[in-house]
């Protein structure tokens, strides 16, 4: 992500950048994320031409890349879900996550979408917030091995893909797509805001993104926060 932020300025076109190796990994809202050996940490670079609000449905866009690399990978996609709103699961543990940054307020001048997989070795899970899921790696729930530069180019061409729809046609069959594959949708969670903690039905995904639970006090549309199953 520093790099994409350096040389965001000088590019002409989408680029992605693939690290072998991280010294700074971060996550959402400045947590550290852990990159082993053999892990994947990538970051696309892109110069989109739409508000603030749709470029940053581009999470979902990515997540769903990284669905279908996964699949392109093991040959399989049991076990893979994704969770609202980052991340992608499988046999219920997160696999991968994904980090949104760019450059601008009226406009975005660049995006950069980062994404960490867990290919060869999960980190350590000893700093995890209470409630949070578990971190697997592929090789560790699948027995493939799969090394960062192959994973990128079944990422990167199945993001094109993605991409080309979501300019195209919008972000509704994006979000069709994703509510097909979402982790425990019609099922009670708990999502926790900056200010409050709130539990109910994950009943769907609105036109803006925003995770739509039916509570107690009745349906909440959040725009972001943490969830736990």
């Amino acid at each position: 992500m520093a790099e994409a932020a350096r040389i965001a300025p000088t590019l002409a076109g989408p680029e992605w950048v693939l690290g072998l190796q991280q010294t700074a990994g971060r996550g959402r809202r400045g947590r550290a994320w852990t990159d082993p050996q053999g892990n994947f940490a990538a970051t696309l670079i892109l110069q989109p031409d739409e508000p603030p609000a749709q470029v940053a449905l581009r999470s979902f866009v990515a997540a769903l890349a990284l669905f279908d690399a996964f699949v392109t990978v093991t040959g399989q996609a049991n076990g893979l879900s994704l969770k609202w709103p980052n991340d992608v699961l499988l046999n219920g543990g997160k696999v991968a996550g994904i980090l949104l940054e760019s450059l601008g307020n009226t406009t975005v001048q660049y995006l950069a979408i980062g994404i960490g997989v867990n290919l060869a070795q999960s980190p350590p899970a000893t700093d995890l917030e209470d409630g949070a899921l578990q971190p697997v790696s592929l090789m560790s729930s699948s027995g493939i091995l799969v090394t960062p530069e192959e994973f990128l180019t079944a990422l990167a061409t199945a993001y094109a893909v993605y991409e080309q729809q979501f300019t195209t046609y919008g972000f509704a069959p994006i979000r069709e797509k994703w509510l097909a594959r979402a982790a425990k949708l019609g099922q009670v969670i708990r999502a926790r805001t900056g200010t409050s903690d709130m539990t109910g039905t994950f009943e769907t995904v609105d036109e803006g993104g925003n995770l739509v639970l039916s509570t107690a006090k009745g349906r909440v549309a959040i725009p972001a926060a943490d969830v736990f199953f």
